[in-house]
């Protein structure tokens, strides 16, 4: 899988049984992350890293075995504001790699996003007040 030219810092494929058995693929380069879905008809997609607002990681009993896990990005992408990286090796390494480079994007366009709580919260900014 290549775009334009991309170097990848990172790139592995969701496996089946552990084994890369799928036509999804995944990449990263130092300022995006690309998938590509399909053998026939092709979907590609590609998040800006300064875009991600959330990474976690979940591995089954089942992964674990196979020493595999999924990552799960939230973002602010209009198109892909979800996006699953299933089943790839090393997931915690992969995830702890993906977030150095969505804090070194941040860093380097100055973008600082502050946690926004809205008032149907049920947390107070002051903790004596009383309902």
């Amino acid at each position: 899988m290549r775009f334009k030219g991309e170097k990848y810092v990172w790139q592995d494929c969701r496996r089946i049984l552990g084994l890369p058995l799928s036509f999804t693929t995944y990449a990263v380069s130092e300022d995006r992350l690309f998938l590509r879905q399909g053998f026939l008809n092709i979907r590609d997609e590609e998040l800006l890293l300064y875009r991600v607002r959330d990474i976690s990681m979940r591995r089954s009993f089942f992964q674990r075995l196979l020493g595999i896990g999924t990552i799960t990005i939230t973002s602010s992408d209009r198109t892909t504001p979800t996006l699953a990286i299933q089943n790839v090796k090393d997931p915690m390494q992969t995830k702890e790699l993906i977030h150095s480079l969505v804090e070194d994007m941040k860093r380097k366009r100055r973008i600082r996003v502050g946690e926004i709580m809205s008032s149907n919260d049920d947390f107070s900014d002051d903790p004596d007040e009383d309902d």
